[in-house]
């Protein structure tokens, strides 16, 4: 098992950027396909980008693409979020998510199905 732990998060205003955190303990991190999702109220939880266990494989949703970058660092068990040009509508509660993915070094996921661990969420909000 992996236990998941988001930090982060905050409130800043339209344009602004914040870097969001998941630490990752228990099982090795470098094991583990990761993600990010986020859910606002009243909204099903959606994907928003994905990273495969070789770093340089990224996914993203088409919302954020060119804003957002995702990335790891195996060596400090974390995977990050840097989120750029934040808007009204990236206001969220941000999720972290692993799958083990041992057998392939460049499979991601995009679903929340896909995933078996979670954090508990960090808050992400964003003033106009």
């Amino acid at each position: 098992q992996v236990q998941l732990v988001e930090s982060g998060g905050g409130l800043v205003q339209t344009g602004g950027s914040l870097r969001l955190s998941c630490a990752a303990s228990g099982r090795t991190f470098s094991s583990y396909s990761m993600g990010w999702f986020r859910q606002a109220p009243g909204k099903e939880r959606e994907f928003v980008a994905a990273i495969a266990r070789n770093s340089a494989i990224t996914y993203y949703a088409d919302s954020v693409k060119g804003r957002f970058t995702i990335s790891r660092d195996n060596a400090k068990n974390t995977l990050y979020l840097q989120m750029n040009s934040l808007m009204p509508e990236d206001t969220a509660v941000y999720y972290c998510a692993a799958r083990d993915a041992h057998y392939s070094g460049t499979v991601y996921y995009t679903t929340t199905s896909q995933y078996s661990y979670w954090g508990r969420g960090t808050q992400v909000t964003v003033s106009s």
